[in-house]
């Protein structure tokens, strides 16, 4: 088969180079009456026999073009087009290969009147203000491709094999139906389930706030959202998906998402079971039951979350079940309802093996530990949005959030200390059951008040977060020390914990002339935590829990109030935009302890300015320059000067005087797009400076290596980092689509640290380039390469020897779609981590293949997956720093097959378009 594919591609190629010709077409683009160019007027070409799209581009600044083609045809139809224009039309004869079209004059769009027809064109790419708008109809897709795929078409955007969309390097941060969040906050679940067929418009624009939005502020983001509408036609009807699976070792998965529209009214529901790590609907159709799919070392935890629920305690293997509804609507007053429930519920089981080696100024001694975790857990979400405007210049919304979750877990671990020549200095079984409730309750309300029409208005926000907390859990452990001591603990411990807080926010802006605006902002923040922990000893005599462990218990009401008044001057222009602002932060801290009788008192006042600054070189080319300082309050556990001795080997004890962290942050970014080239970068910096970094003390006996912990500040703490990501497209009519990206990150860090009372240092430097590639022909293959290099380099200011190592990550994703019932897919990552000890595994091969069949006309595929099909998926990671190395493998999910088949289904109203785009007649 595949030789027969390569044939295929061969020929294809060879018959579109010889009989496709390359054409260049020029011209300048400009007002007709005040002869001011036009910059971002959209210029594309389609075939006259089925109006297929062949090329388009903008125009620069100076209103200059440059349009190339490469077809066969002899006549194109050329649109030019720019918003707020009448629309230009033209038969283009392709007789030379460089074509001047010279200076075209634009006519602003006059009103149209009723009965009045108007061709409307599917304009492949539109430039409104700072709103970026691309027709999904004009890029050409598979025909069961979802919006992840159109997304990949599109010029400008990335997407990573974990579904991450970046638009010019930059991470989406949320992904809009309608204007309106799909199902939570989670972009993928939208990417990978909403149909391509089904989608009007893309819109790429700044992210906005709610009061941004409805007072027309400007954005002070600089992320992007992506806004999808739904075809007219389209958007009163259902469409969703089921999926069943199952596999070997008793692997399984069943999932199912339905989706109905209606106008503005939309609901949507979900619901899934599996215990593969997998969310379920959130996966695409090729690479779909395979649950994480990084494989190799992995560095992060194998648990997933929809909105607030989560599922999993961590890494290690999950069975999960899931079910959530979303509801949404906008009503004819202007008003939006938005309401979800969700419920989650897991089972996680993780076991852990773990060499650490422990460096002391002038003595080091050895870890070794192993344990396995259990734990359960289920989880009820429900949260609502209700947005009203009394007229058209107030508006209230009220966001109240319940969230109840029940957990119980099962901790077993063991661990053994010896010191250089391998002699054991203690060891110690540990195992802790833990039952816990919490009741999470939020809200919000915030009214907005807009005066007249040049950008006054006040905004009041009113917020609370009320969380109760039950917990019940016993512990034993068992401490042997070399002189053959022997601790024993068995205590019993319930936890009442109470939190309480409130915080009001309010914000006046004033215009002061055109584009110049003062803000005013204040704010106050109160919270109110009340613990009750008591803790009882296991009584042999009268074999209960019935001795009341004073030492361990506590009883306390801990107070903090936070207070920022803060003026701010703001420009808001078409290219210059800044802020500056400067507030006055007030900490109160209070504790009243009711059984050790440890009370304080703490209050810090802190000057605070920010900054930012966003400059508009065109429509595509942005620099965007950013510093703010904050201060972070220590914890309260930092601070009590309790001494925590639940563990015999390591006690802690809080430090009364400790100040708070003091945080700068700088960053800056900037990119471009060339649209002649198909090409764009993005640049980005930033730097951190924390002066009173709080930090561990930590003394460690000698002879025992027992260790006693309190906290103090220190400063000298910094870390910058920066790097590019380039992108390229080369695109020839619907014959193959290339895409180059490169990227180069690097990073610099200074860390200074206590160990047994002497300072400590360690100078980070990290670089990691990478570059991917993407090759689509036809909609018939996909292959995407990458690979990705991390060199580090540690230095410590001690006599430690330096650490240096070097990582490498290679991927392959081969698709192939021939013949077209049937779907190949292959994802390979070998990983090398050069970071581990030589106790463990370096380097995997993760190898996840499918091979899907397409039948009753397409809407259902029988699919069979492998999973690790070369069963070398580990997961394994080093941490290093100027205290300890540490080498840790967990359990990971391994190979396993599974045959599973997926129905698809929808039914839309009204009459459907033509599939091939083009142009149709609208009547006023």
């Amino acid at each position: 088969m595949m030789r027969k594919l390569f044939l295929i591609v061969v020929l294809a190629c060879t018959t579109q180079f010889v009989f496709s010709q390359d054409y260049t077409v020029t011209g300048k683009i400009q007002d007709k009456v005040t002869k001011e160019f036009l910059e971002a007027a959209t210029i594309y070409a389609q075939t006259v026999k089925d109006s297929t799209l062949v090329s388009y581009t903008i125009s620069e600044k100076k209103g200059d073009f440059e349009l190339e083609l490469q077809t066969p045809e002899k006549i194109l139809n050329l649109f030019i087009s720019y918003n707020g224009y009448k629309p230009i039309t033209k038969k283009l004869s392709l007789t030379k290969s460089t074509i001047d079209l010279g200076t075209i004059e634009m006519e602003e769009q006059a009103e149209q009147l009723k009965g009045v027809d108007l061709v409307a064109e599917k304009i492949p790419i539109r430039v409104k203000k700072d709103t970026l708008e691309f027709n999904a109809d004009s890029f050409s897709a598979k025909p069961d491709a979802n919006l992840e795929d159109a997304l990949k078409k599109l010029p400008g955007f990335e997407v990573d094999p974990d579904g991450t969309v970046k638009y010019n390097g930059k991470a989406i941060s949320q992904i809009l139906v309608n204007g309106k969040p799909f199902f939570g906050d989670d972009p993928k679940i939208a990417t990978k389930n909403l149909p391509k067929d089904i989608i009007d418009k893309i819109q790429v624009t700044s992210t906005k706030t709610e009061t941004e939005k409805f007072t027309g502020k400007e954005a002070e983001s600089d992320d992007k959202t992506v806004n999808i509408t739904i075809k007219k036609e389209k958007n009163k009807g259902y469409f969703g998906r089921a999926t069943v699976g199952y596999g070997t070792d008793d692997k399984y998965q069943v999932n199912a998402i339905a989706n109905y529209f209606r106008d503005k009214e939309r609901f949507s529901f979900l619901a899934g079971k599996n215990n593969i790590n997998n969310a379920g609907f959130s996966f695409d159709e090729v690479y779909d039951m395979i649950g994480n799919r990084r494989g190799g070392v992995s560095f992060g935890n194998n648990g997933f979350s929809i909105g607030d629920v989560s599922f999993g305690f961590g890494q290690g293997i999950t069975t999960s079940t899931n079910a959530g509804a979303n509801y949404t609507n906008e009503y004819k007053n202007k008003s939006e309802i938005s309401a979800d429930y969700f419920y989650g519920s897991s089972n996680s089981v993780n076991e852990t093996k773990t060499s650490r080696e422990n460096l002391l100024p002038d003595n080091r001694y050895y870890s070794n530990s192993s344990s396995k975790f259990t734990g359960g857990s289920d989880s009820h979400r429900a949260s609502a949005t209700y947005r009203f405007n009394i007229d058209s210049t107030f508006r209230v919304s009220i966001q109240p959030k319940y969230s109840y979750t029940k957990s119980d877990s099962k901790n077993i671990s063991s661990e053994e200390t010896t010191n250089l020549d391998g002699s054991l200095i203690n060891k110690s079984d540990v195992q802790n059951n833990s039952f816990g409730d919490r009741n999470n309750f939020s809200n919000n309300l915030e009214l907005i008040k807009k005066f007249g029409t040049d950008g006054q208005f006040v905004r009041v926000n009113f917020g609370n977060t009320n969380v109760k907390d039950e917990a019940d859990s016993r512990y034993t452990s068992t401490v042997v020390q070399e002189s053959g001591e022997t601790t024993n603990i068995n205590q019993n411990t319930d936890t009442h914990n109470k939190s309480d807080s409130y915080n009001v926010n309010v914000m006046y802006r004033r215009p002061i002339v055109k584009n110049l605006f003062v803000d005013g902002r204040y704010s106050y923040n109160t919270s109110k935590q009340q613990n009750t922990k008591n803790v009882y000893d296991f009584n042999d005599g009268s074999n209960a829990y019935d001795e009341f462990n004073t030492d361990l218990s506590s009883d306390f009401k801990f107070t903090s109030r936070e207070s920022r008044p803060q003026l701010r001057a703001s420009y808001e222009g078409e290219k210059y935009s800044f802020h500056l602002g400067m507030t006055y932060k007030t900490t109160e801290l209070d504790n009243e302890d009711y059984l050790q009788n440890r009370d304080f008192s703490k209050k810090f006042n802190n000057g605070l300015v920010d900054a930012n600054m966003r400059i508009k070189f065109s429509q595509s080319a942005r620099l965007y320059l950013d510093y703010s300082a904050d201060t972070n309050v220590p914890g309260l556990n930092q601070l009590q000067p309790i001494r925590d001795i639940s563990d015999p080997l390591h006690t802690y004890v809080g430090n009364p005087d400790l100040n708070p962290e003091m945080r700068h942050d700088f960053r800056i970014n900037y990119n471009d797009y060339d649209w002649k080239n198909r090409s764009g970068y993005f640049l980005y910096a930033s730097a951190s400076f924390v002066n009173d970094r709080i930090v561990n003390n930590t003394i460690t006996d000698p002879d025992t290596f027992v260790r006693n912990t309190t906290y103090t500040n220190i400063d000298g703490n910094y870390n910058m980092y920066g790097g590019m990501n380039y992108s390229k497209q080369i695109k020839k009519d619907s014959t193959y689509t290339f895409r180059f990206r490169g990227n180069l990150g690097a990073n610099y860090s200074h860390n200074v640290s206590l160990n047994n009372g002497e300072q400590f240092e360690s100078r980070v430097v990290g670089i990691t380039p990478g570059i991917n590639l993407e090759y689509n022909y036809r909609e018939l293959i996909d292959i995407d390469p990458g690979y990705r290099i991390n060199i580090n380099r540690t230095k410590f200011s001690s006599d430690r020897e330096d650490v240096n190592y070097i990582n490498h990550n290679v991927q392959l994703r081969l698709t192939t779609y021939w013949p077209e019932f049937l779907v190949w897919g292959n994802d390979i990552t070998y990983t090398y981590n050069g970071n581990v000890g030589a106790n463990f595994d370096k380097s995997s091969v993760f190898w996840n293949m499918s091979l899907g069949v397409k039948m009753f006309k397409e809407q259902g595929t029988l699919k069979l997956t492998a999973y690790d099909l070369l069963n070398q998926n580990i997961n394994t990671r080093r941490i290093t720093n100027e205290n300890y190395i540490q080498d840790t493998q967990s359990t990971v999910l391994q190979r396993y097959f599974m045959l599973s088949f997926t129905f698809k289904f929808n039914k839309f109203g009204g009459k459907m378009p033509n599939r091939r785009g083009g142009m149709r007649v609208m009547h006023f």
